[in-house]
């Protein structure tokens, strides 16, 4: 396996702990929506045993490797009574002390129409891209959020375990789940792996895993950073095909994505190379995209390369549901791009449904023959 390396460092790492033989909750997965449930959990309802098992380690998958980028809506749009996702995500990372550098600047959503006149960014690409309106959020940066919740989670008595995958589920109460460390008896367990697991969460036939791709240029001057139109730090992403999305870094160098690699299973995600086959070609591809939109980028030098699995559902919903085969079971799965805020928003809300504190949304409904 060979993702590359995000420009995100994740500083943490568990206290070795043996697997208990059981637990009230056992959350599955390590990045930010199990991190943000266990440490939850143990916030509101310490008395509640809580064991985290990430199959690799802490933010391995999709939460170490996003671009970071702040939206208030998922990919579906709003979703009913979500609230005020960015004020929420906000409260919780202040209740658990986790601190991610986050900046709120709005985002810009740009396209090849009804662009704005005054628009800062004009790019050539497919057309000319421009704003056509600015949208509430802001840039993060993911390794400080996956530290600052792990950090919180451990601080707050879960036990988090790496390195370990779970092998089968004995779907009975309690729940047997079986890892490579041995077995523990769940009370209640969330299943909250995303882009991977997708035959234990009983998504994978009604959705689609890929492999999305980003690369970073070198720093740029201040006169280039503002020839391009991201001088004010906003993160951009087009409202049209062909697809791209972005942010300026605070070191000056700015972040480009687009791109996605079909992935059949968990296997075909454990043999990618981004620098062979497909995934090599769409790297080139975006490189010279990038180069193409503005003067400022003909000759940019790229400093990184790297990417990282997301999930769509085949309507591009999401699914957070109790499980077809458990109610003890809680299934959040299938956040694709935009799960930087919604992840953490929807471990604080599993956390309280394990806890016996809230109910499930209708909307994450999975299908009934899944």
């Amino acid at each position: 396996m060979n993702w590359g390396t995000p420009p995100w460092t994740i500083d943490f790492v568990p206290e070795r702990r043996a697997l208990p033989a059981e637990a009230d909750c056992v959350v599955v997965g390590g990045g930010f929506s199990g991190l943000a449930a266990a440490a939850w959990l143990r916030l509101v309802d310490p008395e509640r045993s809580v064991v985290l098992l990430e199959a690799a380690t802490i933010g391995a998958g999709a939460s170490g490797r996003t671009g970071g980028l702040v939206l208030a809506e998922s990919a579906s749009g709003d979703l009913d009574g979500a609230g005020d996702v960015i004020s929420t995500y906000l409260e919780t990372l202040a209740k658990l002390g986790a601190d991610g550098n986050l900046e709120l600047p709005g985002v810009y959503e740009i396209g090849r129409e009804r662009g704005r006149r005054d628009s800062p960014i004009v790019w050539d690409d497919s057309g000319t891209l421009r704003v056509i309106k600015e949208v509430p959020g802001g840039t993060v940066d993911p390794g400080k959020i996956v530290s600052g919740l792990a950090r919180a989670a451990q601080r707050l008595g879960a036990v988090l375990l790496e390195n370990t995958r779970v092998e089968a589920v004995e779907f009975r109460a309690p729940v047997v789940v079986h890892t490579t460390d041995g077995t523990v008896r769940a009370g209640k367990v969330l299943l909250a792996t995303n882009a991977q697991s997708a035959a234990l969460s009983a998504v994978d036939e009604c959705s689609r895993a890929k492999f999305t791709l980003a690369v970073l240029t070198e720093p740029l001057s201040d006169a280039d950073l503002s020839s391009l139109g991201v001088s004010s730090g906003k993160g951009f992403y087009t409202a049209d095909l062909p697809y791209l999305w972005g942010r300026p870094m605070p070191d000056g160098s700015v972040m480009f994505g687009s791109g996605l690699v079909d992935i059949g299973g968990d296997a075909d995600l454990d043999a990618l190379d981004i620098d062979q086959g497909v995934a090599a070609g769409l790297f080139a591809s975006l490189e010279r995209r990038v180069r193409g939109l503005h003067s400022a980028l003909a000759t940019v030098k790229f400093i990184r390369r790297w990417g990282g699995p997301i999930r769509f559902g085949s309507t591009w919903q999401l699914f957070f549901d109790h499980h077809p085969r458990s109610r003890e079971m809680v299934v959040l799965n299938g956040l694709g791009g935009d799960g930087v805020s919604y992840s953490v928003y929807l471990g604080r809300w599993a956390a309280e449904v394990m806890a016996g504190r809230r109910d499930l949304p209708e909307w994450g409904k999975i299908p009934a023959n899944s």
